[in-house]
């Protein structure tokens, strides 16, 4: 079954290791086939990674997008050991995210470090 993916005018996506940009008109695309798809909504640039925990969900992006994700885990083990000595509470968060890893299932952990960012952002409101 095809992923069905409706872009707005000018929107981008990345289908496996290619930008893409809508023209000026709404765009319904019909995906089929295994390859990474992240919305312009869900990508992350580099600048934008401004965080630890956004730096975080950039690794996790990379992962999702590379052809050998498993080149950044040590980057991505080394993140999170840092984040959890100076926030132990964000464990339970990692631990979900960790699972999603292991298991491969990048696109998952990238929706969990969302919830991630979310949290940070507000441990630092109430800082």
């Amino acid at each position: 079954m095809a992923l069905i993916i409706d872009l707005k005018p000018q929107e981008r996506i990345i289908i496996g290791n290619a930008l893409i940009t809508n023209d000026a008109a709404r765009a319904r695309l019909h995906i089929e086939g295994e390859a990474p798809i992240l919305r312009e909504k869900d990508i992350m640039r580099e600048s934008e990674a401004n965080s630890p925990c956004k730096r975080i969900y950039l690794t996790i992006q990379l992962m999702y997008l590379a052809a050998d994700p498993k080149t950044l885990h040590d980057i991505y083990f080394d993140q999170i050991r840092d984040i959890q000595s100076a926030a132990p509470s964000t464990a339970p968060i990692f631990m979900k995210i960790n699972d999603h890893i292991m298991n491969t299932h990048y696109y998952k952990a990238l929706k969990e470090a969302r919830n991630l960012i979310q949290y940070e952002s507000e441990l630092l409101a109430n800082a």
